[in-house]
Protein backbone atom coordinates (compact mmCIF):
# COMPACT_ATOMS: atom_id res chain seq x y z
CA UNK A 1 0.00 0.00 0.00
CA UNK A 2 2.76 2.48 0.85
CA UNK A 3 4.73 1.57 -2.32
CA UNK A 4 1.63 2.29 -4.22
CA UNK A 5 0.74 5.68 -2.31
CA UNK A 6 4.18 6.38 -3.17
CA UNK A 7 3.74 6.01 -7.02
CA UNK A 8 0.53 8.34 -7.04
CA UNK A 9 2.28 10.89 -5.17
CA UNK A 10 5.38 10.74 -7.75
CA UNK A 11 2.70 10.67 -10.86
CA UNK A 12 0.42 13.45 -8.99
CA UNK A 13 3.95 15.34 -8.10
CA UNK A 14 4.92 15.10 -11.94
CA UNK A 15 1.56 16.45 -13.25
CA UNK A 16 1.59 19.57 -11.39
CA UNK A 17 5.26 19.99 -12.43
CA UNK A 18 3.69 19.67 -16.02
CA UNK A 19 0.69 22.01 -15.17
CA UNK A 20 2.96 24.39 -13.72
CA UNK A 21 5.34 24.37 -16.40
CA UNK A 22 2.63 24.77 -18.95
CA UNK A 23 1.00 27.54 -17.41
CA UNK A 24 4.17 29.45 -16.91
CA UNK A 25 4.48 29.03 -21.07
CA UNK A 26 1.51 30.56 -21.76
CA UNK A 27 2.01 33.33 -19.50
CA UNK A 28 5.70 33.84 -21.31
CA UNK A 29 3.19 33.42 -24.70
CA UNK A 30 0.79 36.13 -23.52
CA UNK A 31 3.24 38.89 -22.91
CA UNK A 32 5.65 37.62 -25.92
CA UNK A 33 2.22 38.73 -27.99
CA UNK A 34 1.82 41.90 -26.10
CA UNK A 35 5.54 42.78 -26.89
CA UNK A 36 4.37 41.30 -30.80
CA UNK A 37 1.58 44.19 -30.29
CA UNK A 38 3.83 46.99 -29.83
CA UNK A 39 5.89 45.93 -32.64
CA UNK A 40 3.34 45.66 -35.14
CA UNK A 41 1.52 48.80 -34.13
CA UNK A 42 5.15 50.31 -34.18
CA UNK A 43 5.87 49.11 -37.89
CA UNK A 44 2.28 50.07 -39.29
CA UNK A 45 3.02 53.31 -38.65
CA UNK A 46 6.26 53.34 -41.05
CA UNK A 47 4.59 51.68 -43.72
CA UNK A 48 2.05 53.65 -43.80
CA UNK A 49 3.74 56.70 -46.04
CA UNK A 50 5.29 53.98 -47.88
CA UNK A 51 2.61 53.12 -50.56
CA UNK A 52 3.21 49.80 -52.32
CA UNK A 53 5.52 48.53 -49.99
CA UNK A 54 5.64 45.92 -47.16
CA UNK A 55 8.29 45.31 -44.58
CA UNK A 56 10.51 42.39 -45.15
CA UNK A 57 13.32 42.30 -42.91
CA UNK A 58 16.15 45.05 -40.94
CA UNK A 59 19.79 44.56 -41.91
CA UNK A 60 22.70 46.42 -41.69
CA UNK A 61 20.46 49.21 -38.82
CA UNK A 62 17.54 49.58 -41.60
CA UNK A 63 14.27 48.18 -42.64
CA UNK A 64 13.99 46.82 -45.80
CA UNK A 65 11.12 46.67 -47.76
CA UNK A 66 9.41 45.26 -50.49
CA UNK A 67 7.12 45.80 -53.00
CA UNK A 68 3.78 44.14 -53.38
CA UNK A 69 4.27 41.18 -55.56
CA UNK A 70 6.99 39.47 -53.16
CA UNK A 71 6.27 36.44 -51.84
CA UNK A 72 6.40 37.45 -48.48
CA UNK A 73 4.06 40.72 -48.89
CA UNK A 74 0.59 39.01 -47.25
CA UNK A 75 2.65 38.43 -43.75
CA UNK A 76 2.61 41.58 -41.92
CA UNK A 77 -0.74 42.37 -42.64
CA UNK A 78 -1.81 38.49 -41.52
CA UNK A 79 -0.16 39.07 -38.21
CA UNK A 80 -2.01 42.55 -38.19
CA UNK A 81 -5.08 40.05 -38.00
CA UNK A 82 -3.36 37.23 -35.86
CA UNK A 83 -3.13 40.30 -33.23
CA UNK A 84 -6.86 41.86 -33.76
CA UNK A 85 -8.18 37.99 -32.96
CA UNK A 86 -5.72 37.65 -30.04
CA UNK A 87 -6.65 41.42 -28.43
CA UNK A 88 -9.95 42.66 -30.31
CA UNK A 89 -7.82 46.05 -30.33
CA UNK A 90 -9.61 48.34 -33.43
CA UNK A 91 -6.52 50.07 -33.84
CA UNK A 92 -5.34 46.86 -34.96
CA UNK A 93 -7.98 46.06 -37.17
CA UNK A 94 -7.91 49.24 -39.21
CA UNK A 95 -3.77 48.33 -39.94
CA UNK A 96 -4.52 45.25 -41.02
CA UNK A 97 -7.04 46.71 -43.29
CA UNK A 98 -5.13 49.51 -45.02
CA UNK A 99 -2.19 47.21 -45.19
CA UNK A 100 -4.64 44.15 -46.49
CA UNK A 101 -6.17 46.81 -49.35
CA UNK A 102 -2.45 47.14 -50.82
CA UNK A 103 -2.90 43.91 -52.05
CA UNK A 104 -6.24 44.16 -54.10
CA UNK A 105 -4.64 43.87 -57.16
CA UNK A 106 -2.62 40.84 -56.65
CA UNK A 107 -6.15 38.61 -57.44
CA UNK A 108 -5.06 38.91 -61.35
CA UNK A 109 -1.50 38.30 -60.99
CA UNK A 110 -0.67 34.86 -62.52
CA UNK A 111 3.25 35.37 -62.31
CA UNK A 112 3.63 33.35 -58.81
CA UNK A 113 2.82 30.38 -57.18
CA UNK A 114 3.08 32.36 -53.71
CA UNK A 115 -0.60 33.68 -53.96
CA UNK A 116 -1.52 31.83 -50.92
CA UNK A 117 1.40 33.16 -49.12
CA UNK A 118 0.36 36.69 -50.69
CA UNK A 119 -3.25 36.64 -49.86
CA UNK A 120 -4.76 33.90 -47.73
CA UNK A 121 -2.39 35.41 -44.90
CA UNK A 122 -4.03 38.78 -45.66
CA UNK A 123 -7.31 38.58 -47.03
CA UNK A 124 -7.79 35.06 -45.79
CA UNK A 125 -7.28 35.81 -42.58
CA UNK A 126 -9.67 38.76 -42.77
CA UNK A 127 -12.46 37.50 -44.27
CA UNK A 128 -12.26 34.73 -41.42
CA UNK A 129 -12.47 37.87 -38.39
CA UNK A 130 -15.10 40.01 -40.58
CA UNK A 131 -17.06 38.38 -43.12
CA UNK A 132 -16.58 40.92 -45.57
CA UNK A 133 -17.48 39.73 -48.54
CA UNK A 134 -15.35 41.82 -51.09
CA UNK A 135 -12.46 39.85 -49.16
CA UNK A 136 -14.00 36.53 -50.26
CA UNK A 137 -14.13 37.51 -54.12
CA UNK A 138 -10.58 38.40 -54.06
CA UNK A 139 -9.69 35.39 -52.46
CA UNK A 140 -11.48 33.51 -54.93
CA UNK A 141 -10.58 35.22 -57.84
CA UNK A 142 -6.56 34.76 -56.56
CA UNK A 143 -7.23 31.41 -56.55
CA UNK A 144 -8.48 31.56 -59.93
CA UNK A 145 -5.32 33.55 -60.84
CA UNK A 146 -3.11 30.75 -59.09
CA UNK A 147 -5.09 27.54 -60.43
CA UNK A 148 -3.94 28.84 -64.10
CA UNK A 149 -0.17 27.68 -63.37
CA UNK A 150 -1.27 24.58 -63.01
CA UNK A 151 -0.01 21.94 -65.79
CA UNK A 152 -2.16 18.61 -65.58
CA UNK A 153 0.99 16.60 -67.23
CA UNK A 154 3.16 17.13 -64.61
CA UNK A 155 0.29 17.32 -61.69
CA UNK A 156 1.91 20.51 -60.22
CA UNK A 157 1.44 24.01 -59.78
CA UNK A 158 4.77 26.01 -61.75
CA UNK A 159 6.59 27.26 -58.79
CA UNK A 160 9.79 30.06 -60.31
CA UNK A 161 9.29 31.21 -63.75
CA UNK A 162 12.83 30.14 -65.52
CA UNK A 163 11.86 31.59 -69.26
CA UNK A 164 13.66 28.59 -70.54
CA UNK A 165 9.99 27.40 -72.64
CA UNK A 166 12.58 26.44 -75.49
CA UNK A 167 13.84 23.68 -73.38
CA UNK A 168 11.01 22.09 -72.06
CA UNK A 169 12.94 19.31 -70.32
CA UNK A 170 14.22 22.27 -67.92
CA UNK A 171 11.66 24.50 -67.33
CA UNK A 172 9.04 23.02 -65.15
CA UNK A 173 10.48 23.86 -61.42
CA UNK A 174 8.74 22.78 -58.29
CA UNK A 175 9.34 24.07 -55.19
CA UNK A 176 8.14 22.41 -51.20
CA UNK A 177 7.37 25.89 -50.07
CA UNK A 178 4.28 25.64 -52.68
CA UNK A 179 2.31 23.11 -50.31
CA UNK A 180 1.29 26.16 -48.79
CA UNK A 181 -0.46 27.52 -51.07
CA UNK A 182 -2.96 24.67 -51.64
CA UNK A 183 -5.12 25.94 -48.55
CA UNK A 184 -6.40 28.99 -50.32
CA UNK A 185 -6.95 26.26 -53.60
CA UNK A 186 -9.08 24.01 -51.38
CA UNK A 187 -10.95 26.84 -50.31
CA UNK A 188 -11.83 28.28 -53.13
CA UNK A 189 -12.87 24.57 -54.30
CA UNK A 190 -9.99 23.66 -56.29
CA UNK A 191 -10.06 20.33 -54.45
CA UNK A 192 -8.85 18.07 -57.60
CA UNK A 193 -5.96 20.46 -58.05
CA UNK A 194 -4.42 20.80 -54.86
CA UNK A 195 -4.39 17.27 -53.88
CA UNK A 196 -3.12 15.87 -57.11
CA UNK A 197 0.00 18.52 -56.37
CA UNK A 198 0.12 17.31 -53.16
CA UNK A 199 0.09 13.32 -54.50
CA UNK A 200 2.65 14.34 -56.86
CA UNK A 201 5.23 16.22 -54.35
CA UNK A 202 4.55 13.30 -51.90
CA UNK A 203 5.57 10.55 -54.85
CA UNK A 204 8.91 12.61 -56.07
CA UNK A 205 9.78 15.46 -53.50
CA UNK A 206 10.66 12.90 -50.19
CA UNK A 207 13.30 10.45 -49.84
CA UNK A 208 13.30 7.41 -48.38
CA UNK A 209 13.43 8.91 -44.78
CA UNK A 210 10.98 11.74 -45.34
CA UNK A 211 13.13 14.33 -46.08
CA UNK A 212 12.57 16.37 -48.80
CA UNK A 213 14.27 18.30 -51.95
CA UNK A 214 13.81 21.75 -51.83
CA UNK A 215 13.90 21.89 -56.11
CA UNK A 216 12.45 19.14 -58.21
CA UNK A 217 12.59 19.84 -62.01
CA UNK A 218 9.74 18.05 -64.78
CA UNK A 219 9.95 18.02 -68.01
CA UNK A 220 6.50 19.35 -68.62
CA UNK A 221 6.05 17.85 -72.03
CA UNK A 222 5.98 14.35 -70.47
CA UNK A 223 5.72 14.65 -66.63
CA UNK A 224 9.22 12.96 -65.82
CA UNK A 225 11.48 13.83 -63.10
CA UNK A 226 14.41 15.88 -64.73
CA UNK A 227 16.57 17.01 -61.76
CA UNK A 228 15.99 16.83 -58.11
CA UNK A 229 18.55 19.86 -55.83
CA UNK A 230 18.34 22.56 -53.29
CA UNK A 231 18.27 26.29 -54.10
CA UNK A 232 18.75 27.80 -50.58
CA UNK A 233 20.36 24.31 -48.54
CA UNK A 234 23.66 23.78 -47.97
CA UNK A 235 24.18 20.72 -51.06
CA UNK A 236 21.06 19.20 -53.17
CA UNK A 237 21.71 16.17 -50.73
CA UNK A 238 21.29 17.82 -47.21
CA UNK A 239 17.55 18.96 -45.42
CA UNK A 240 16.95 22.66 -45.70
CA UNK A 241 15.52 23.35 -42.53
CA UNK A 242 12.51 25.67 -43.98
CA UNK A 243 12.10 23.66 -46.35
CA UNK A 244 11.10 20.50 -43.88
CA UNK A 245 9.24 22.67 -41.97
CA UNK A 246 6.78 23.32 -45.20
CA UNK A 247 6.56 20.11 -45.75
CA UNK A 248 5.46 19.55 -42.22
CA UNK A 249 2.80 22.24 -42.22
CA UNK A 250 1.86 21.78 -45.83
CA UNK A 251 0.82 18.27 -45.49
CA UNK A 252 -0.80 18.87 -41.73
CA UNK A 253 -2.89 21.44 -43.12
CA UNK A 254 -3.76 19.26 -46.12
CA UNK A 255 -5.25 16.76 -43.46
CA UNK A 256 -7.10 19.32 -42.04
CA UNK A 257 -8.90 20.59 -44.74
CA UNK A 258 -9.54 17.42 -46.94
CA UNK A 259 -9.59 14.84 -44.01
CA UNK A 260 -7.15 12.38 -46.13
CA UNK A 261 -5.23 9.91 -44.04
CA UNK A 262 -2.59 9.92 -46.50
CA UNK A 263 -1.71 13.68 -45.66
CA UNK A 264 -2.20 12.70 -41.86
CA UNK A 265 0.68 9.85 -42.59
CA UNK A 266 3.30 11.98 -44.70
CA UNK A 267 3.23 14.55 -41.93
CA UNK A 268 3.66 12.10 -38.92
CA UNK A 269 6.23 10.92 -41.23
CA UNK A 270 8.25 14.07 -41.46
CA UNK A 271 7.18 15.39 -37.87
CA UNK A 272 9.47 11.83 -36.90
CA UNK A 273 12.37 12.62 -38.83
CA UNK A 274 12.66 16.20 -37.85
CA UNK A 275 12.28 15.83 -33.91
CA UNK A 276 15.03 13.55 -33.02
CA UNK A 277 17.45 16.03 -35.26
CA UNK A 278 16.67 19.06 -32.78
CA UNK A 279 19.02 20.73 -31.34
CA UNK A 280 18.90 21.59 -27.34
CA UNK A 281 16.79 24.55 -27.96
CA UNK A 282 14.78 22.95 -30.67
CA UNK A 283 15.28 25.85 -33.02
CA UNK A 284 17.12 24.42 -36.01
CA UNK A 285 20.12 24.73 -37.99
CA UNK A 286 19.69 26.64 -41.21
CA UNK A 287 20.11 23.22 -42.88
CA UNK A 288 20.00 20.50 -40.55
CA UNK A 289 23.49 18.50 -42.46
CA UNK A 290 25.44 22.08 -42.81
CA UNK A 291 28.37 22.26 -41.12
CA UNK A 292 27.73 25.76 -40.59
CA UNK A 293 25.72 26.93 -37.69
CA UNK A 294 22.99 29.27 -37.98
CA UNK A 295 19.98 29.34 -36.55
CA UNK A 296 16.58 29.68 -38.60
CA UNK A 297 14.20 31.44 -36.03
CA UNK A 298 11.54 30.98 -38.94
CA UNK A 299 11.80 27.53 -39.63
CA UNK A 300 11.11 27.11 -35.98
CA UNK A 301 8.19 29.08 -36.00
CA UNK A 302 6.77 27.04 -38.76
CA UNK A 303 7.67 23.73 -37.15
CA UNK A 304 6.26 24.89 -33.81
CA UNK A 305 2.75 25.82 -35.39
CA UNK A 306 2.44 22.72 -37.48
CA UNK A 307 3.22 20.60 -34.58
CA UNK A 308 0.70 21.70 -32.34
CA UNK A 309 -2.11 21.70 -35.15
CA UNK A 310 -0.59 18.11 -35.46
CA UNK A 311 -0.65 17.21 -31.66
CA UNK A 312 -4.37 18.04 -32.13
CA UNK A 313 -4.69 15.44 -34.77
CA UNK A 314 -3.04 12.82 -33.55
CA UNK A 315 -2.99 13.10 -29.44
CA UNK A 316 0.93 12.30 -29.74
CA UNK A 317 2.18 14.21 -26.32
CA UNK A 318 5.68 14.24 -28.18
CA UNK A 319 4.32 16.99 -31.01
CA UNK A 320 3.58 19.08 -27.87
CA UNK A 321 5.92 18.70 -25.72
CA UNK A 322 8.20 19.60 -28.56
CA UNK A 323 6.53 22.62 -30.00
CA UNK A 324 6.22 23.93 -26.43
CA UNK A 325 10.31 23.64 -26.26
CA UNK A 326 10.17 25.34 -29.15
CA UNK A 327 7.80 28.25 -28.20
CA UNK A 328 9.90 28.88 -24.54
CA UNK A 329 12.73 29.33 -26.76
CA UNK A 330 11.20 31.83 -29.18
CA UNK A 331 9.77 33.64 -26.72
CA UNK A 332 13.05 34.15 -24.34
CA UNK A 333 15.21 37.07 -24.55
CA UNK A 334 17.49 34.29 -27.39
CA UNK A 335 15.29 34.85 -30.09
CA UNK A 336 12.31 37.86 -29.08
CA UNK A 337 13.18 40.77 -29.47
CA UNK A 338 12.02 43.79 -26.88
CA UNK A 339 9.98 46.61 -28.60
CA UNK A 340 11.51 49.24 -30.04
CA UNK A 341 14.24 46.77 -31.35
CA UNK A 342 14.78 45.10 -34.39
CA UNK A 343 13.45 47.18 -36.75
CA UNK A 344 10.07 46.86 -35.42
CA UNK A 345 9.79 42.88 -36.27
CA UNK A 346 9.11 40.24 -33.15
CA UNK A 347 12.07 37.99 -33.90
CA UNK A 348 15.92 37.37 -34.18
CA UNK A 349 17.65 35.52 -35.90
CA UNK A 350 16.24 34.38 -39.42
CA UNK A 351 17.84 32.92 -41.87
CA UNK A 352 16.59 33.29 -45.57
CA UNK A 353 19.32 32.63 -48.15
CA UNK A 354 22.37 31.75 -46.19
CA UNK A 355 23.95 30.23 -49.67
CA UNK A 356 23.34 33.51 -51.45
CA UNK A 357 24.33 35.46 -48.45
CA UNK A 358 21.00 37.39 -47.90
CA UNK A 359 19.36 37.46 -45.41
CA UNK A 360 21.13 35.93 -42.69
CA UNK A 361 20.90 36.30 -38.89
CA UNK A 362 18.23 38.75 -39.47
CA UNK A 363 14.14 38.74 -38.65
CA UNK A 364 11.88 37.75 -41.26
CA UNK A 365 8.17 39.12 -41.48
CA UNK A 366 6.78 35.48 -41.84
CA UNK A 367 9.06 33.96 -38.93
CA UNK A 368 7.28 36.22 -36.91
CA UNK A 369 3.91 35.54 -38.74
CA UNK A 370 4.24 31.87 -38.08
CA UNK A 371 5.44 32.53 -34.37
CA UNK A 372 2.43 34.70 -33.45
CA UNK A 373 0.19 32.16 -34.87
CA UNK A 374 1.76 29.20 -33.14
CA UNK A 375 1.69 31.30 -29.83
CA UNK A 376 -1.94 31.69 -30.58
CA UNK A 377 -2.62 27.99 -31.44
CA UNK A 378 -0.93 27.05 -27.73
CA UNK A 379 -2.93 29.70 -25.74
CA UNK A 380 -5.95 28.07 -26.97
CA UNK A 381 -5.41 24.93 -26.11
Amino acid sequence: MKKLLFVAAVAASMLIAGCSERQQLKKSLKSALEVAVQHEKAQAEVMLPREGEMPKTFEKGELVTANIRWWTSGFFPGSLWLLYEHTGDEELRQYAEQFTSRLESLKDYTGTHDLGFMVFCSYGNGYRLTGNEAYKAVINQASASLATRFNETVGCIRSWNTGRKERPEEDYIVIIDNMMNLEMLEWSGYHDLARKHADTTIANHFRDDYSTYHVVTYNELTGAVTDKRTAQGDTDDSAWARGQAWGLYGYTMMYRVTGLERYLEQAVHIADYLIPRLPEDAIPNWDFDADKQMKDSSAGSIMASALIELYGHTGNEEYLAVAERQLASLASPAYLAPAGENGNFVLYHGTGHLPAGTEVDVPLTYGDYYFIEAAMRYLAL
